[in-house]
């Protein structure tokens, strides 16, 4: 071990860093795309929160027009808030409604799912590369744990039942 800690490159040689560097392209290859579809959730986030806050400012301007400069008392107030509920409810309605909204924020979830898929890749490759099971290995392992823990406890449940019949 001594003699390969000496040449870096016989390290890439020797198990799972020898099927990691193999699996490396692939790696780069999801860094890469996972580069370029960050930029693109960036621009649809930063569409996405851009027109939250022009409809909230949108909002406002009409709130501050309808409603009385400084409430006086609690009836003031509770009318304060009906129109400031009234208008934002509307108003962020027509936004959340609108097919520009919708638009912008199908892109965003898309980008989003595909960033997920990326990272799912990388994590495969490395679990794969060190010989442990896949995620959705590990996920049907864990169903099928599920399915046989209910299995156990009907019949558990159905030996009881037979337990106290014959009592």
């Amino acid at each position: 071990m001594h003699l390969m800690s000496s040449k870096p490159q016989a390290l890439t040689s020797t198990g799972p860093m020898r099927a990691f560097a193999a699996n490396s392209k692939k790696v780069t290859t999801e860094l890469i795309e996972i580069n370029e579809d960050l930029m693109g959730f960036n621009q649809y986030l930063t569409e996405y929160y851009k027109q939250l806050a022009d409809a909230w400012e949108v909002a406002q301007k009409k709130v501050n027009l309808k409603a009385p400069e400084v409430p006086q008392d609690v009836e003031q107030i509770e009318a304060f808030k009906r129109i400031w509920i009234d208008i934002f409810d509307n108003d962020f309605t027509e936004l959340f409604d609108s097919k520009k909204f919708g638009a912008n924020y199908g892109k965003l979830v898309s980008k989003e799912l595909e960033l997920t898929k990326h990272w799912n890749n990388i994590t495969n490759v490395v679990l794969q590369s060190v010989n442990l099971p896949s995620k959705e290995e590990i996920d049907e392992v864990y169903k099928e744990l599920h399915s046989l823990k209910k299995r156990v406890g009907k019949l558990e449940l159905e030996l009881k039942k037979k337990e106290m019949t014959k009592k």
